[in-house]
Parts: C-alpha cells; sequence; structure tokens
C-alpha cells in the first residue's frame, strides 16, 4: 500500500490533483467559507495564512495519507480537497473527508470527487475499510454518501454545542466487498438499492 504516489483522478465533474504551496492561498478563502466552517470541525488551533501554506505545501510529501485538490475539469480552478487520512496498516482502514467552497456546491461535484478517491482507495490501494463521522444537521454530505455507497453505523448523541444547540455526530462506512459489487453507485434512479430493482415491495431507502 503506497500514498507516496500522488495521482491525478479525472472525471467530468471533477479533477482530482496533487496539492502545491500555489494552492494555499485559495483554500484559505474555501476554509473560512461561513458555510465551510459550519459543517467542518474546529482545526484544533488558530490557523494562519502562513500554517496553511505550509500545510498544502508539504502534502504531497506525506507517505501515509492522500490528501487530493479538487479542481473544476473546465478551467482547473480550485473548489475544495479530498482527503484519506488516519491509515491503520494492519485493518487496512482509512477515514474519509471533503471540503468543497461555494464554487463547488450543489453541481454534483462533491458526489463524483467522492467516488473517485473512494475508489482509488478501494481499487488501487487495497483498502479494506473507508470510513467518515459528518454532523447529523449536515443533510446534504449525509445523502452524497449514502448516495455513494457509505452505510450509517452509529450516532454519536449531542457530542458538540454548535450554533445554539447540542450536534450529533453520524457514523459511516463502506467496505471492499460492497465497493466491489455497486463501484459507489448502491441506489437506482428511484432511490431503491440496485440489488431490489425489479421487486416492487421493497421500499425505498430513506433519505
Amino acid at each position: 500500500m503506497d500514498f507516496s504516489v500522488k495521482p491525478v483522478l479525472t472525471g467530468d465533474r471533477a479533477v482530482l490533483r496533487p496539492f502545491t504551496e500555489a494552492d494555499a492561498e485559495r483554500m484559505w478563502e474555501i476554509i473560512n467559507d461561513p458555510e465551510v466552517e459550519r459543517f467542518t470541525g474546529s482545526p484544533g488551533h488558530e490557523l494562519t495564512p502562513e500554517l496553511v501554506r505550509a500545510w498544502y505545501g508539504s502534502r504531497s510529501a506525506q507517505p501515509d495519507r492522500l490528501d487530493l485538490a479538487v479542481t473544476d475539469p473546465a478551467d482547473g480552478g480550485l473548489l475544495g480537497e479530498v482527503v484519506l487520512h488516519e491509515w491503520e496498516p494492519e485493518s487496512r482502514s482509512c477515514t474519509f473527508r471533503i471540503l468543497l467552497g461555494a464554487r463547488g456546491r450543489g453541481r454534483g461535484t462533491g458526489t463524483e470527487a467522492t467516488r473517485l478517491i473512494v475508489g482509488y482507495g478501494f481499487e488501487e490501494l487495497g483498502l479494506h475499510r473507508i470510513q467518515l463521522d459528518a454532523y447529523g444537521y449536515n443533510h446534504r454530505a449525509l445523502h452524497v454518501y449514502e448516495k455513494v455507497g457509505f452505510v450509517v453505523e452509529g450516532v454519536r448523541r449531542e457530542v458538540e454545542w454548535r450554533d445554539g444547540a447540542w450536534a450529533d455526530e453520524v457514523l459511516m462506512a463502506v467496505l471492499d466487498h460492497q465497493w466491489a459489487a455497486h463501484r459507489g453507485r448502491p441506489l437506482a434512479d428511484d432511490g431503491r438499492p440496485l440489488a431490489d430493482r425489479g421487486r416492487p415491495e421493497a421500499g425505498v431507502t430513506a433519505r
């Protein structure tokens, strides 16, 4: 398993590529987007432009994680990031996260970027399990994760006080054999699991 290789992954709505230090200024703007701040946890320390520059300038040298820039295939504009991190070699597992600025939202970019990097994790890196956590009120993200095959494994109730209310944390994961069966497309157009197509009695997947 080789995280030192930083690939370019190309789709119709997104191109994932390695970060460079030149991306720091745009990522600083994205990180400070109010909606990004609402749906992501605190970094644990005060961010500065200098720290962000050092961070993104060093992503391509990391041997145990994969950070890729999400870009617009039309003009190469930087839209956000996708990450596989917290690698556990013994269990062949990683944690996934995605962060998109305003320009990258509401156009299918997040769905495709997620499929691209998760597919790479299973098909090229040989991962067995990819997991994530998300705030319970982040309904758009939870829908995307379900759409690409992540399954809810549990809810940590009221883990954090955010925006004047207690927030739940939803835990989700997808396994290699699940991915091999659906390649990130487990749901039919009508919202039902693909395995249930042709079975009128099957219930619609909960949203």
